[in-house]
């Protein structure tokens, strides 16, 4: 999983991807671009890299990537994420588009309005209740595994 972090230091924003409504796993969920490890994959950070270029269509060559941050399991469908700062350009000097069969539409939140929006909540899905982080920004509830990475990420930026 890729969180790719733009603006930073002056004016920092990360790009999430809103998945398809019609997906099978995680549908019209808030997320990073990530996915599974293909076996052409040299390793997890290319996996972020190739998951980020097929999701949102950003070019690895513009990627600087960063810190690796912890490990995070996902509640429902029980996956293990391992997440990568990636440093962008600015969205508007990037040509994203996102891919039709998997996303919605690409979104980007300034760190500002991500740590505004937080909030300890009590969710249930799929019938499992969850105490988790959620940031809600925009009318978009980001929550479960990203917004855990989300927290994570925010506390060591400070």
């Amino acid at each position: 999983m890729l969180l790719p972090l733009y603006g930073w230091p002056q004016d920092p924003g990360l790009v999430f991807t809103e998945r398809r409504a019609d997906l099978r796993r995680h549908a019209g969920e808030i997320s990073f671009p990530g996915g599974r490890r293909d076996d052409t994959d040299a390793d997890l950070q290319a996996t972020a890299l190739r998951e980020a270029e097929e999701e949102i269509g950003l070019d690895p060559a513009q990627v600087k990537i960063g810190e690796a941050l912890p490990p995070t399991r996902t509640f429902v469908t029980n996956y293990v994420v391992h997440p990568f700062v990636g440093y962008v350009p600015h969205p508007q000097e990037l040509d994203l588009k996102p891919n039709p069969t998997e996303v919605e539409t690409v979104l980007t939140f300034s760190l500002e309005l991500l740590r505004e929006g937080y909030e300890m909540r009590r969710l249930v899905r799929r019938g499992v209740p969850i105490h988790t982080p959620t940031y809600e920004v925009e009318g978009h509830l980001i929550w479960g595994a990203t917004a855990r990475i989300l927290s994570d990420f925010l506390e060591r930026v400070g």
